[in-house]
C-alpha cells in the first residue's frame, strides 16, 4: 500500500488523481515492487527494500547518499500471545519523509490521524518534524509495552512465591511449566524492545546534526526523546534482570518438586524393604524354623512387619520429609 498523508485531509492511496507536489509524508505499508518503483520515480531517489532494512550493521542502518538520509531500525510489535520484530525504514529528504514498514504500528496510525486533523491553512509540517513526531509516538508505545511487561512479571512473581502454592500439588507442575513459557515470552519481548530502543536512539543521534537550522523547540524535543529512551533502556535492563531472577526461582522450585518426588520414592522403598525381608525369612520352607510351631508366630511376624513400617516412617517424619513436626 502506497499512501500519501497530507495535512488536514485523510490518507489516500496514490494514483493519477492524487496531487503529490505538496505532500510531505509518503507512507509505504507492505509495499510491492511496483509501489516501490513508483515511489522512486516520484522522489527521484532509491527506496530501500526489505532485505536492506533488515541489515544489522550500523553503516547500513544509518547513512546519507546525495543529501538523502536513510534510517532503519527493528521495531517490536506485541500481539496477543507473542511478539514479533519487523524492520521499519525512513527516507528523509529536505522536503519529504518516506516511511517503509511491513506491519501496522500504533505510533504511525496516531501521527497519521493527527496529520489528517491538522489545520491545513497553517501549512504542512517539515519532514524533520514528522519524523520526530513518529519517533515520539513509537517511544510512547514502547513505554506502554514495558509497563504491561512489568505488570505481567509482577503477576508471575506473586504466582511463583505465593504462600499457598502447594495446596494443590497436582497442578504445581503444570503451573511451573506455564510460568517458564510466560517468562520465555517476557524475555523475548524485553530483548526485542531493547533492540527497538537502541535503534531509535541511534536514529535520534544521527538526525540531531541535521536539525541545526530547525527551530529550537524541535531540537529540544529530540533531546527529550533521547532522555526518554535512556530511561526506558534502564527500565528494560531492570526487567531483563527480573525475568532472569524469576526464571532462576522457577527452576529452583521445579528442582524442589523433583526432590520431593524422590523423597516419596525413597520413603516408599525404605518402608517396603524390612517387611519384605521379614516375610521372606518366615516364608522360607525349612522344617527347623523355631517359630514354625509357635502359637503366636503368625501375629508376631505381622507385628514385626508393622513395626518395620512404623519406625522408618517415624524417622522420616522426625527429619521433616513429610507432614509437620
Amino acid at each position: 500500500m502506497f499512501l500519501v498523508r497530507p495535512a488536514g485531509a485523510p490518507a489516500r492511496e496514490t494514483g493519477p488523481d492524487v496531487d503529490l507536489s505538496k505532500a510531505v509524508w509518503l507512507d509505504l505499508i507492505n509495499p510491492t515492487s511496483d509501489e516501490i518503483a513508483r515511489a522512486e520515480k516520484i522522489l527521484g531517489t532509491h527506496i530501500p527494500r526489505r532485505d536492506e532494512l533488515e541489515e544489522i550493521e550500523s553503516s547500513s542502518r544509518h547513512h546519507e547518499d546525495n543529501g538523502v538520509l536513510y534510517l532503519s531500525t527493528p521495531l517490536v510489535r506485541r500481539e496477543e500471545d507473542t511478539a514479533i520484530s519487523l524492520p521499519i525504514g525512513f527516507v528523509l529528504t529536505d522536503r519529504r519523509l518516506v516511511t517503509v514498514r511491513y506491519a501496522d504500528y500504533y505510533g504511525f496510525d496516531m501521527v497519521g490521524r493527527r496529520q489528517a486533523e491538522r489545520d491545513a491553512t497553517k501549512g504542512e509540517p517539515s519532514a524533520n518534524e514528522l519524523l520526530v513526531e513518529i519517533i515520539e509516538e513509537i517511544i510512547n508505545r514502547l513505554a506502554d509495552i514495558l509497563e504491561g511487561l512489568g505488570r505481567t512479571l509482577d503477576a508471575i512473581s506473586k504466582q511463583v512465591f505465593r504462600a499457598n502454592r502447594r495446596r494443590n500439588p497436582a497442578r504445581t507442575g503444570e503451573m511451573l511449566r506455564e510460568t517458564l513459557r510466560r517468562l520465555g515470552h517476557a524475555g523475548d519481548l524485553a530483548s526485542m524492545t531493547r533492540d527497538s530502543l537502541l535503534g531509535l536512539d541511534r536514529i535520534l543521534i544521527y538526525i540531531g546534526d541535521r536539525t541545526e537550522k530547525d527551530p529550537q523547540a524541535l531540537r529540544t524535543r529530540i533531546k527529550v526523546a533521547g532522555r526518554d529512551i535512556a530511561s526506558l533502556n534502564d527500565f528494560d535492563a531492570q526487567t531483563v534482570n527480573k525475568v532472569q531472577f524469576l526464571l532462576d526461582a522457577t527452576l529452583g522450585f521445579i528442582s524442589i518438586e523433583q526432590n520431593d518426588g524422590m523423597k516419596v520414592l525413597t520413603v516408599v522403598s525404605a518402608i517396603g524393604i524390612l517387611p519384605t525381608l521379614i516375610a521372606g525369612i518366615y516364608g522360607m520352607n525349612f522344617h527347623d524354623i523355631p517359630e514354625l510351631a509357635w502359637k503366636y508366630g503368625y501375629p508376631y511376624s505381622l507385628a514385626m512387619m508393622a513395626l518395620s513400617v512404623v519406625l522408618p516412617l517415624f524417622w522420616f517424619w522426625r527429619r521433616g520429609w513429610f507432614g509437620a513436626r
